[in-house]
């Protein structure tokens, strides 16, 4: 059903996905795709940014260079950054993955480090006089105290990645997205709102996925004292 000004309605839109569901390019398909981009940029932000979050935080050093770059990553426009490394490397994987990488540092490196820094001093100082050594004191006390910042950066860093993923369309891959340009450049208004709706609700399974996780990560007394 098309509604007089011409948008489709839910009924329309949900009749697309269940008709499209199955095959190489059908919303099942397609959503791997766009799980699997997401993982994989996700992975890559956190082995960047976690280590130099965990350090900057544990030594105290160079928390005013990283909220530079943070900010200065965020202000990135998406779709020119694509643009440029489609130019420099080819259209393909890498160039979707690099912009996907830059949205999901900032929120992963600025948690891990102001989590780590906010942990009680006398927390530390106590871990210090058991005998631990800094490192045995950054792995038993100042990460699981800083655990909920930690993995809530995580949950915004995923959320940004896959509400961002469908640029990978862009440059010729496939994903959700592939269903918003393609519906665009068709007029096909049912698809394009088919794929944008896919993506809402992909991104409220993942805010709900990372919410049911941090419950199992954080031990109850620190989820108490966090609030």
């Amino acid at each position: 059903m098309i509604l007089a000004d011409g948008s489709p309605s839910f009924s329309s839109l949900f009749s697309y996905i269940s008709a499209n569901w199955g095959g190489d390019d059908g919303v099942l398909h397609r959503l791997l795709q766009h799980l699997a981009y997401s993982a994989e940029a996700l992975g890559l932000a956190a082995l960047i940014a976690l280590p130099f979050g965990l350090l900057t935080g544990h030594t105290g050093r160079g928390g005013t260079l990283l909220s530079l770059l943070s900010n200065a990553s965020r202000a990135l426009p998406t779709l020119g950054v694509l643009t440029i490394f489609a130019v420099l490397i080819g259209v393909g994987l890498g160039a979707a993955l690099i912009p996907l990488i830059l949205i999901a540092v900032p929120a992963l490196l600025v948690n891990t480090h102001v989590g780590i820094r906010n942990v009680d001093g006398r927390l530390v100082d106590a871990a210090k006089g058991m005998g631990l050594s800094p490192w045995q004191v950054l792995g038993r006390v100042e990460v699981p105290v800083a655990l909920p910042l930690i993995v809530l950066g995580l949950r915004t860093a995923a959320l940004q990645v896959v509400s961002t993923a469908t640029i990978a369309a862009y440059v010729g891959l496939g994903g959700l997205g592939r269903f918003i340009i393609d519906g665009q450049a068709t007029r096909n208004f049912a698809e394009l709102g088919a794929g944008a709706l896919t993506v809402a609700v992909f991104a409220i399974v993942i805010e709900a996925t990372f919410l049911i996780l941090q419950r199992f990560l954080v031990s109850p007394g620190i989820r108490q004292s966090s609030r």
